[in-house]
């Protein structure tokens, strides 16, 4: 019911003085009654307005000078891109497009792995066939079989390394005297070089199934965390995956997501009209298959209905938290508890009035930590904008002082290269020849104008040429001297 400022702003710079005269067209009805309530703007909505409106829409480049339909349309689209950009505010942390593909890739590495330990039992039990019964694990028997490899080069020194894998001393044990009286076949060194590579390639995907389900966690913990500790991780991320996304979910009935998974089985018994299914993807969670065989069509859909409420809470919430989905857990718990026992449960009522209190105080603390998070950003961001202010005032207190010294340094050079020039001109000793008194007469004649400014590159020139001339005259002085 309060009108924007802009908007208000807006009508006051267009709307004439007079403005009880002045009939508004407005197409929303709240918004018209808003502008009568502040502006005291008389507003007709209605059809006809969204009419006009629609034609003005249309008949707009005609309207407006110097406006096409295709600069009108790129402002439609840009104030729609601007509008929608506004209105919905997406945060990078709550994205479950990563938990879809995250999921997908997990369930298709557990096929991978399965069917790549299956070839390294098959292409090394030719060699070592009693090693299947005593190491099962996929993941282990690729460990032992790498840190093996020739069983009869197995020795009891080797006993720690396997212990250490195994993590068991009667499983090393064994191993090693399977390995001494194995009935498998020799094998040569180039087949065992592939097993090996083999079998390391498998431990690696292993290793990164792992660290993915680790990522797994922490993004449902993020995006999803009501759900993930009602339901689990791995369930959650998987109903997520099969409705498309956490929105799609969320809009999703409890009756929905009781069979979500199942969909091939419904379909099948309203043809045959048989059975529906129970449960579909939440039969993994860890409540039904603790549930008695009469109770587990009950508990699946009581589960279902906490997980509806747990995926709206953490869809629709601006900080999700965890709060809510533990007390939807205990509510599940309490319910098996009633099945079970005949205790009655809490009312629902009373769980989420604890949740809430709860949640605002959870809420409360996060909010306080983002505002620390967000002034310490501000004073580091303030202290790295001085450190290069006063880093440019520096450097430009270092260039204008380098420029100094530059002009200083120029000057000097200056003034030495003309006291060299000076001091390079002196008088000339007589001599027997006479070459020296022409020399003498020369450099007493005046010079012209034009020469007497010269650079110093030319000063420079002039004085190597004399230091040639005066080692030239000395060596024929020197020749006359011997002659």
């Amino acid at each position: 019911g309060v009108l924007h400022e802009d908007l208000r702003l807006l009508l006051d710079t267009a709307l004439p003085p007079k403005r009880k005269k002045v009939v508004l067209g407005v197409g929303d009805a709240k918004m018209g009654a808003a502008v009568q309530e502040e502006l005291g703007v008389q507003c007709q909505t209605g059809g006809v307005v969204a009419e006009l409106m629609r034609g003005i829409r249309l008949h707009f480049p005609a309207l407006v000078r110097g406006l096409t339909a295709q600069s009108a349309a790129k402002a439609q689209l840009g104030l729609g891109h601007s509008y929608s950009r506004a209105k919905v505010k997406f945060n990078v942390h709550r994205v479950d497009n990563m938990i879809i593909q995250s999921i997908s890739l997990l369930d298709q590495l557990d096929k991978d792995i399965n069917t790549f330990s299956m070839r390294v039992r098959e292409w090394y039990g030719y060699h070592f066939p009693e090693l299947i019964k005593i190491v099962p694990e996929n993941s282990m028997y690729c460990r032992v079989a790498k840190f093996i490899g020739n069983r009869r080069e197995l020795s009891e020194e080797s006993l720690e390394g396997l212990e250490e894998i195994v993590m068991d001393s009667a499983k090393a044990q064994a191993i090693l005297e399977a390995s001494r009286s194995s009935m498998g076949m020799d094998i040569s060194p180039l087949d065992l070089i592939n097993i090996e590579s083999f079998s390391r390639r498998v431990i690696s995907l292993s290793e990164y199934r792992q660290g993915l389900q680790e990522y797994l966690r922490s993004k449902m913990s993020q995006v999803a965390p009501s759900l993930s500790a009602l339901i689990g991780e791995v369930v959650g991320a998987r109903l997520i995956s099969h409705a498309g996304s956490l929105t799609n979910l969320a809009k999703y009935p409890a009756s929905t997501v009781q069979i979500l998974g199942a969909e091939k089985a419904l379909f099948r018994a309203l043809k045959t009209r048989g059975n529906t299914p129970k449960y579909g993807l939440i039969f993994h969670s860890t409540f039904i298959g603790r549930a008695a065989a009469k109770n587990k069509g009950r508990i699946s859909r009581y589960l279902a209905n906490k997980c509806t409420i747990a995926s709206r809470i953490d869809c629709f919430s601006e900080v999700p938290t965890s709060v809510f989905g533990d007390k939807l857990r205990e509510q599940v718990e309490e319910r098996l508890a009633f099945y079970e026992t005949g205790e009655p449960p809490r009312k629902n009522l009373e769980v989420m009035k604890e949740a809430v209190v709860e949640a605002n105080e959870v809420v409360a603390e996060v909010k306080r930590r983002q505002e620390k998070k967000e002034k310490k950003k501000k004073k580091r961001e303030k202290r790295q904008l001085e450190a290069l202010a006063a880093a440019a005032e520096e450097a430009e207190e270092n260039s204008v002082m380098e420029t100094e010294e530059n002009d200083v340094g120029a000057k000097k050079k200056k003034k030495k290269k003309k006291q060299q020039a000076e001091e390079s001109e002196p008088e000339a000793e007589p001599e027997e020849n006479g070459l020296e008194e022409e020399e003498e007469e020369e450099e007493e004649q005046p010079l012209p104008k034009k020469k007497r400014k010269v650079t110093v590159e030319q000063e420079e020139e002039e004085e190597e040429k004399k230091k040639k001339k005066k080692k030239k005259k000395k060596a024929v002085a020197q020749d006359l001297e011997e002659d």
